[in-house]
């Protein structure tokens, strides 16, 4: 009698399951879940394994974003066509609504990422989410790091490190009581690596930002930022025309581009693959603020 031999999942079958098995555990057992959508390449896939887990109906909770006011406009461009495309409903936490009617002042340094907690905590309150997908991976910093898949959040929409539950096997805990929430992390144990293999597996398209393109930038504390109305040169700082793309693409005011000739997926799996900084650490002014400010903003209420 032949023997079948039993095929092994791969390293990217095996993180695409677990991601599904978790978003399908939050639809089973939660009454009003939502996914963070900005249209970065985090949440693109988290998006795109939504569509797959529940396959051929269509994705059955709405998406979010929390709108600096300083995207790219690539980005949003993209957001918007995803958001049409597959039929979703999409809410909007606009930060410079915040700023307007006074219930957010501009920073003195003119970023914004750090202004997005409230309304992101309202939109959750309002909507009344119980669950709340995010893109965080555990590889992105120090801070992410000590996060489980279920992240409880107390009713003031805080995370405290001390107050998590143990995740054993396969098995998630997401009681929670009124008033608080849950946020859901089905890439955390995805490297950026592993994100731009599955993105390259899967065809998933994103925006152009992530490839390489020419582009006005200026060099800032070792970052290369784009000009533009919300990040201007200061005295001293000169403007070049480079070929650059983002690994990362948050606040236009505080993220960096990356010189890059990366020009297809592949040539970004190349590329990432020799890297030894994370994304975040070697992109985004907000992060390298000090070696606990991610920690700090997750325990106001950011992710």
């Amino acid at each position: 009698m032949t023997q079948t031999k039993e095929r092994r999942l791969t390293q990217l079958e095996w993180l695409e399951s677990e991601a599904i098995h978790i978003i399908r555990e939050v639809v089973s057992e939660f009454e009003r879940p939502v996914l963070l959508f900005s249209g970065g390449k985090d949440s693109v896939v988290m998006l795109h394994l939504a569509t797959k887990a529940f396959w051929p109906a269509p994705v059955p909770f709405p998406v979010l974003h929390v709108d600096t006011g300083h995207n790219f406009p690539e980005v949003l461009a993209f957001r918007d066509a995803t958001v049409e495309r597959l039929g979703l409903r999409l809410e909007v936490a606009s930060v410079q609504d915040y700023i307007d009617d006074g219930r957010l002042r501009e920073r003195s340094d003119g970023t914004r990422n750090q202004l997005q907690t409230q309304p992101l905590l309202d939109a959750i309150t309002d909507g009344r989410f119980d669950a709340v997908f995010g893109g965080g991976r555990r590889d992105e910093e120090k801070a992410r790091a000590k996060e489980r898949v279920f992240s409880l959040r107390d009713e003031f929409g805080q995370w405290d490190p001390r107050n998590q539950r143990p995740e054993l096997w396969n098995l998630y805990n997401g009681r929670h009581r009124p008033g608080e929430h849950v946020r859901v992390f089905p890439l955390s144990n995805w490297t950026e690596l592993d994100v731009w293999q599955y993105i390259g597996a899967e065809d998933i398209q994103l925006p152009e930002l992530y490839y390489a393109h020419q582009r006005e930038v200026f060099e800032r504390d070792g970052m290369l930022v784009a000009v533009s109305d919300v990040s201007l040169p200061r005295d001293g700082e000169t403007v070049e025309k480079r070929q650059v793309r983002y690994r990362t693409v948050g606040d236009m005011s505080c993220t960096g581009a990356v010189e890059s000739d990366a020009v297809t997926v592949e040539d970004v799996i190349v590329e990432v693959a020799a890297t030894r900084l994370t994304e975040r650490g070697a992109t985004r002014a907000d992060d390298r603020a000090s070696e606990a400010a991610m920690e700090d903003r997750k325990k106001e209420g950011y992710f």
